[in-house]
Protein backbone atom coordinates (compact mmCIF):
# COMPACT_ATOMS: atom_id res chain seq x y z
CA UNK A 1 0.00 0.00 0.00
CA UNK A 2 2.92 2.12 0.86
CA UNK A 3 4.61 1.44 -2.13
CA UNK A 4 1.39 2.48 -4.33
CA UNK A 5 0.60 5.78 -2.61
CA UNK A 6 4.47 6.47 -3.29
CA UNK A 7 4.20 5.90 -6.79
CA UNK A 8 1.34 7.65 -6.97
CA UNK A 9 2.84 10.17 -4.88
CA UNK A 10 5.65 10.65 -7.86
CA UNK A 11 3.16 10.39 -10.55
CA UNK A 12 0.91 12.98 -9.83
CA UNK A 13 4.17 14.93 -8.97
CA UNK A 14 6.00 14.63 -12.14
CA UNK A 15 2.71 15.43 -14.49
CA UNK A 16 2.21 18.41 -12.00
CA UNK A 17 5.84 19.45 -13.29
CA UNK A 18 5.18 18.57 -16.61
CA UNK A 19 2.44 20.35 -17.62
CA UNK A 20 3.57 23.23 -15.48
CA UNK A 21 6.76 23.91 -17.95
CA UNK A 22 4.26 22.65 -20.69
CA UNK A 23 1.86 25.66 -20.54
CA UNK A 24 4.31 28.16 -19.01
CA UNK A 25 4.54 31.44 -21.01
CA UNK A 26 7.51 33.39 -21.96
CA UNK A 27 6.98 37.03 -21.50
CA UNK A 28 8.83 39.55 -23.14
CA UNK A 29 12.09 41.94 -20.87
CA UNK A 30 10.90 45.27 -20.30
CA UNK A 31 10.03 47.64 -23.44
CA UNK A 32 13.42 49.71 -24.03
CA UNK A 33 10.19 52.43 -24.65
CA UNK A 34 7.32 51.83 -22.30
CA UNK A 35 4.19 52.67 -23.04
CA UNK A 36 2.45 55.12 -20.76
CA UNK A 37 -0.79 57.13 -20.70
CA UNK A 38 -1.59 61.04 -19.64
CA UNK A 39 -5.22 62.85 -18.92
CA UNK A 40 -6.55 65.72 -18.16
CA UNK A 41 -7.54 65.70 -15.76
CA UNK A 42 -4.74 63.90 -14.18
CA UNK A 43 -6.17 63.06 -10.58
CA UNK A 44 -7.13 59.01 -11.15
CA UNK A 45 -10.03 59.74 -8.81
CA UNK A 46 -11.86 61.78 -11.09
CA UNK A 47 -13.12 59.47 -13.78
CA UNK A 48 -15.04 61.96 -16.36
CA UNK A 49 -12.02 62.64 -18.48
CA UNK A 50 -11.58 65.66 -21.02
CA UNK A 51 -8.24 64.10 -23.04
CA UNK A 52 -5.93 60.80 -22.68
CA UNK A 53 -3.31 60.38 -24.45
CA UNK A 54 -1.57 56.94 -25.17
CA UNK A 55 1.98 57.11 -26.26
CA UNK A 56 5.65 55.55 -25.82
CA UNK A 57 8.73 57.04 -23.78
CA UNK A 58 11.76 56.51 -25.71
CA UNK A 59 15.00 57.72 -23.30
CA UNK A 60 17.82 60.02 -25.30
CA UNK A 61 20.34 57.63 -23.92
CA UNK A 62 23.21 59.88 -25.12
CA UNK A 63 21.76 60.54 -28.29
CA UNK A 64 20.35 63.98 -29.35
CA UNK A 65 16.98 65.16 -29.66
CA UNK A 66 17.29 65.99 -33.41
CA UNK A 67 18.95 62.36 -34.26
CA UNK A 68 15.68 60.67 -32.58
CA UNK A 69 12.89 63.46 -33.96
CA UNK A 70 14.76 65.47 -36.45
CA UNK A 71 13.66 69.04 -37.59
CA UNK A 72 10.82 69.10 -40.28
CA UNK A 73 10.17 65.87 -40.40
CA UNK A 74 6.97 64.16 -39.11
CA UNK A 75 7.37 62.48 -36.18
CA UNK A 76 5.36 59.63 -34.32
CA UNK A 77 5.24 61.56 -30.81
CA UNK A 78 7.02 58.96 -29.05
CA UNK A 79 7.91 55.58 -29.90
CA UNK A 80 6.77 52.19 -31.65
CA UNK A 81 3.22 53.02 -32.27
CA UNK A 82 2.15 56.92 -33.07
CA UNK A 83 0.47 58.16 -29.86
CA UNK A 84 -3.45 58.11 -29.81
CA UNK A 85 -5.29 61.31 -28.36
CA UNK A 86 -8.73 60.45 -27.34
CA UNK A 87 -11.54 63.68 -26.39
CA UNK A 88 -14.43 62.58 -24.41
CA UNK A 89 -15.92 65.79 -25.43
CA UNK A 90 -15.53 67.91 -28.66
CA UNK A 91 -12.55 70.87 -28.06
CA UNK A 92 -11.23 73.75 -30.01
CA UNK A 93 -7.90 72.77 -31.13
CA UNK A 94 -6.53 76.43 -32.37
CA UNK A 95 -9.31 77.79 -34.76
CA UNK A 96 -10.14 74.05 -35.25
CA UNK A 97 -13.44 72.65 -33.34
CA UNK A 98 -12.88 68.22 -32.76
CA UNK A 99 -15.42 66.07 -32.57
CA UNK A 100 -15.13 63.65 -29.48
CA UNK A 101 -12.97 60.23 -30.98
CA UNK A 102 -9.75 59.21 -30.94
CA UNK A 103 -7.09 60.74 -33.56
CA UNK A 104 -3.52 59.93 -33.94
CA UNK A 105 -0.92 62.71 -32.64
CA UNK A 106 1.77 63.48 -34.73
CA UNK A 107 4.21 66.50 -34.36
CA UNK A 108 6.96 68.09 -36.76
CA UNK A 109 9.66 69.58 -34.90
CA UNK A 110 11.27 72.47 -35.41
CA UNK A 111 14.07 74.56 -34.33
CA UNK A 112 11.62 77.73 -33.40
CA UNK A 113 8.09 76.24 -33.22
CA UNK A 114 6.57 72.64 -33.72
CA UNK A 115 4.01 71.74 -35.60
CA UNK A 116 0.98 69.57 -33.75
CA UNK A 117 -0.84 67.28 -35.77
CA UNK A 118 -4.29 65.70 -35.03
CA UNK A 119 -5.09 62.96 -37.74
CA UNK A 120 -7.83 60.91 -38.47
CA UNK A 121 -5.57 57.61 -39.08
CA UNK A 122 -5.38 55.13 -35.80
CA UNK A 123 -3.38 52.12 -35.39
CA UNK A 124 -0.05 53.72 -36.84
CA UNK A 125 2.78 52.17 -36.35
CA UNK A 126 5.40 55.04 -36.07
CA UNK A 127 5.15 58.24 -38.91
CA UNK A 128 5.93 55.83 -41.93
CA UNK A 129 2.47 55.62 -43.85
CA UNK A 130 2.01 59.60 -42.36
CA UNK A 131 -0.47 61.21 -44.85
CA UNK A 132 -1.29 64.98 -44.87
CA UNK A 133 -4.96 64.09 -46.51
CA UNK A 134 -5.91 62.45 -43.01
CA UNK A 135 -5.01 65.77 -41.09
CA UNK A 136 -8.15 66.75 -39.29
CA UNK A 137 -5.98 69.83 -37.96
CA UNK A 138 -2.79 71.28 -37.62
CA UNK A 139 -1.32 74.04 -35.09
CA UNK A 140 2.05 75.53 -34.49
CA UNK A 141 3.26 76.06 -31.48
CA UNK A 142 6.59 77.79 -29.87
CA UNK A 143 9.71 75.49 -28.92
CA UNK A 144 10.59 76.51 -25.44
CA UNK A 145 13.71 75.84 -23.51
CA UNK A 146 13.21 73.64 -20.44
CA UNK A 147 14.43 74.30 -17.45
CA UNK A 148 16.08 71.28 -17.08
CA UNK A 149 17.07 68.54 -19.35
CA UNK A 150 14.14 65.59 -19.80
CA UNK A 151 15.83 62.16 -20.62
CA UNK A 152 12.83 60.04 -21.53
CA UNK A 153 10.15 61.51 -23.73
CA UNK A 154 6.95 62.98 -21.20
CA UNK A 155 3.75 64.08 -21.84
CA UNK A 156 1.47 66.05 -18.71
CA UNK A 157 -1.47 68.38 -18.63
CA UNK A 158 -2.39 71.24 -16.69
CA UNK A 159 -5.22 73.39 -16.72
CA UNK A 160 -6.45 76.34 -17.94
CA UNK A 161 -8.79 78.92 -18.11
CA UNK A 162 -10.68 77.84 -21.11
CA UNK A 163 -9.66 74.02 -20.50
CA UNK A 164 -6.31 72.11 -21.11
CA UNK A 165 -2.84 72.74 -21.39
CA UNK A 166 -0.76 69.56 -22.85
CA UNK A 167 3.06 69.49 -22.70
CA UNK A 168 5.35 67.45 -24.67
CA UNK A 169 8.80 67.84 -23.38
CA UNK A 170 12.23 65.68 -24.09
CA UNK A 171 16.06 66.66 -23.64
CA UNK A 172 16.32 70.27 -23.55
CA UNK A 173 12.65 71.48 -25.17
CA UNK A 174 9.02 71.72 -24.36
CA UNK A 175 5.62 72.63 -26.12
CA UNK A 176 2.79 73.64 -24.59
CA UNK A 177 -0.35 72.72 -26.96
CA UNK A 178 -3.31 74.62 -25.36
CA UNK A 179 -7.05 72.46 -25.50
CA UNK A 180 -10.57 74.57 -25.04
CA UNK A 181 -13.59 73.42 -24.02
CA UNK A 182 -16.47 73.96 -26.15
Amino acid sequence: MKKRTFLSLITFTLSLFISTTAFAQDFPDLDKSPMDAATFPGNYKVSDKLIKVIYSRPQLKGRTLEKLAPNDVVWRTGANEAAEITFYEPVMFGKTKVKAGSYTLFTIPGEKEWTVILSSELNVWGAYTYNKDNDVARLNVPAQKAKQPIESFSIVFDESKTGATMYLGWADVFIAVPFDKI
